[in-house]
C-alpha cells in the first residue's frame, strides 16, 4: 500500500529565512516558488532532491495550522512525512478500517492531487500524510 516517500514538511516560521540554509549550507540547486495555500492556511515551498522533496511550510493567516506547530517549536522543525498511495480514497478507507485515525476528508494538496494525514498517535509520534500519487509521475 505505501509507496515512495515523497517529502518531509518542515515548518518554519520564515520560508525566506529557511531556503539559505538548503540551498548555501547543504547545496541544494532546485528551488521552487513560494505560494499560497489559503484554504489549508500555509505558504509552501518545494525543495527537490535527487530522492524527494523538502517542502517548507509557513503560516499563513491568523488561523494557520503551523501556528500551533510553531509556538511549540519556535524555531520550527519536522511537521510530518508523506508517502504516495496509489488511491486516496482506498487507503483513506484501509486506515480507518485498521484502526488507524483519519483527519478529515481528501483535499488537494499542495501537488495538486488528492491528500489525507493520519494522527500521529497512530504513527509512531509522527503526523503522516498520504498523498495520490501525481499522473504521469516518475
Amino acid at each position: 500500500m505505501i509507496g515512495r516517500l515523497n517529502h518531509i514538511g518542515v515548518a518554519t516560521p520564515s520560508i525566506d529565512a529557511a531556503i539559505p540554509l538548503y540551498r548555501d549550507l547543504l547545496g541544494a540547486t532546485e528551488i521552487g516558488e513560494k505560494f499560497a495555500m489559503e484554504a489549508q492556511g500555509v505558504l509552501v515551498c518545494f525543495v527537490t532532491l535527487p530522492n524527494s522533496q523538502i517542502e517548507l511550510i509557513e503560516p499563513y493567516g491568523e488561523a494557520s495550522p503551523i501556528h500551533g506547530f510553531l509556538a511549540r517549536n519556535p524555531a520550527g522543525g519536522q511537521h510530518h512525512v508523506c508517502f504516495e498511495v496509489p488511491d486516496i480514497y482506498v487507503a483513506r478507507d484501509e486506515m480507518r478500517a485498521k484502526g488507524a485515525t483519519v483527519l478529515g476528508e481528501p483535499r488537494i494538496g499542495a501537488h495538486g492531487t488528492p491528500v489525507i494525514f493520519l494522527h500521529p498517535k497512530n504513527m509512531g509520534g509522527v503526523l503522516v500524510e498520504l498523498m495520490e500519487t501525481p499522473k504521469g509521475a516518475h
